[in-house]
C-alpha cells in the first residue's frame, strides 16, 4: 500500500469521535507517511485529486508548525483534514473515482461520523432562512386580519385547523375519549365533537398540537431534503382533510391549490422552492395559537373559545390561559428554530446537491 492511502486508512477512515491525544497521533502519524516517500505511490490521473493530495499535506504541515498546539485544535484538524480527503474537487461517486484510476485509499472513502460543530451562529444560509421567518411572521399577521387579504391563507389555514383538531383527536384517544366526529371549514374553523377523556388535556392540545407540529415543520424547513420528507405528511394531512372537511367548492378548491403548490414545489430547482413553502405552513401552523387566540380574546370574533371552556372548568381567566397557551407556541417555535440552526449548516448549493440526489425532480426553473 503506498504511504498516502495508507496516511488515509490510518487517519481518514478512522472514527472523529477519539480523545484528542489519539486524534493528534494520527494526524503525526499520517504526517510521518505523507513525508516519507512523494515518488513512490502510485500515479494519480486527475489534477482534482493530486491538489486534494496537496492540500491535505500543506494543512498537515500546518498543524505541525504550529507553536504547541493543543489537544482539541489537533483534534479540530484531524477533523478539517478528513473533510478535505473525503470531499476532493469535485465530489463524485467511488465508482466514478475509481474509474479514473485513483488509489484505493481515496477511491472509497467509507461513510463514518463526521462531528458537527454544535454552535448557535448561524452561517449565511441560515441567516437567509432567520430573515424569511421573520418576514413570514410580518406577513400572516397582516393576511390573517385583514377582511379581504385573509382569502389568500384560505388553502393553508385549512390544513392549521387541521392540525389543531387533530391534536384535540389524538390527546382524546389517548386519554381515553370517544371522537363522535371532526369537522373543518376555513371560513368558521374546526370542531371535534368527543365524550369522555381528560379535558384538562384536550382543551389545550388543539393549540399547542397545532403549534408543535409548526415548529417541526419550521425545523425541516432550514434543509431542501427535510421539506421534502415533510411534504410527504403534508400530503397525508391533505388526503385526510378531503374526508373529515365540510363538502363545499371552498373547501374542495382549497386543498387542490394546496396540493398543487406543494407538487410544484418539487419542481423548482430540484425542491428548492419546497423548502420556503413548508417554513411558511410551519409559521402559520407554529402561531396559529397566537393568531386565533387575539381573535377569540381580544377582538371577541367568537362566544366561546378553547381558553374559554377551560377556565371555566378549572378556573381563571380565558385571557390568562389564552396568553399562556400563546407563550408555549412561541417557545415549541424558538426551539424548532434552535434545533434547525443546529442540524442543518449546508450552503445553498450543498442543499441542492443533496437535494438532487433524494427523488430528484425535474429542474423547471
Amino acid at each position: 500500500m503506498s504511504p498516502i492511502a495508507s496516511a488515509h486508512d490510518n487517519l481518514f477512515e478512522s472514527p472523529l469521535d477519539l480523545v484528542p491525544r489519539q486524534a493528534s497521533s494520527l494526524v503525526d502519524s499520517a504526517i510521518s507517511q505523507v513525508d516519507s516517500d512523494s515518488t513512490t505511490t502510485r500515479p494519480v490521473n486527475t489534477a482534482a485529486a493530486r491538489d486534494g493530495f496537496v492540500q491535505v499535506r500543506e494543512r498537515m504541515r500546518t498543524l505541525r508548525r504550529s507553536t504547541n498546539p493543543d489537544e482539541d485544535s489537533k483534534a479540530r484538524w484531524a477533523s478539517t483534514i478528513h473533510s478535505t480527503a473525503v470531499r476532493l474537487p469535485p465530489y463524485e461517486s467511488s465508482t466514478l473515482l475509481r474509474s479514473r484510476g485513483l488509489p484505493s485509499g481515496l477511491s472509497s472513502p467509507q461513510p463514518i461520523l463526521m462531528r458537527r460543530s454544535l454552535s448557535l451562529e448561524p452561517s449565511d444560509t441560515q441567516k437567509v432562512t432567520l430573515g424569511v421567518i421573520a418576514a413570514y411572521v410580518v406577513i400572516i399577521a397582516i393576511l390573517w386580519h385583514v377582511p379581504v387579504l385573509k382569502w389568500i391563507l384560505y388553502p393553508l389555514k385549512m390544513l392549521t385547523i387541521a392540525f389543531h383538531e387533530f391534536g384535540h383527536a389524538a390527546t382524546g384517544c389517548c386519554t381515553g375519549a370517544r371522537i363522535k366526529s371532526i369537522t373543518l371549514d376555513p371560513r368558521e374553523g374546526g370542531c371535534t365533537m368527543m365524550s369522555g377523556g381528560i379535558s384538562a388535556i384536550t382543551l389545550p392540545a388543539g393549540y399547542l398540537g397545532s403549534s408543535l407540529i409548526g415548529a417541526l415543520l419550521i425545523f425541516c424547513g432550514f434543509d431542501i431534503v427535510a421539506s421534502k420528507i415533510a411534504s410527504f405528511v403534508l400530503a397525508v394531512a391533505f388526503i385526510i382533510i378531503l374526508w373529515w372537511g365540510r363538502k363545499d367548492w371552498l373547501t374542495i378548491v382549497t386543498i387542490l391549490v394546496s396540493v398543487g403548490l406543494l407538487v410544484a414545489g418539487w419542481f423548482i430547482a430540484h425542491g428548492a422552492a419546497l423548502r420556503y413553502e413548508v417554513l411558511f405552513i410551519g409559521v402559520m401552523s407554529a402561531l396559529y395559537s397566537v393568531w386565533d387566540i387575539f381573535d377569540d380574546l381580544i377582538l371577541r370574533k367568537v362566544n366561546e373559545s378553547d381558553a374559554s371552556v377551560f377556565a371555566k372548568r378549572y378556573g381563571g381567566s380565558s385571557a390568562c390561559w389564552g396568553v399562556l397557551w400563546a407563550i408555549v407556541s412561541v417557545v415549541f417555535m424558538a426551539a424548532g428554530i434552535l434545533c434547525g440552526l443546529l442540524a442543518f449548516k449546508d450552503s445553498f448549493s450543498e442543499q441542492a446537491a443533496d437535494s438532487a440526489k433524494f427523488l430528484p425532480t425535474r429542474l423547471l426553473f
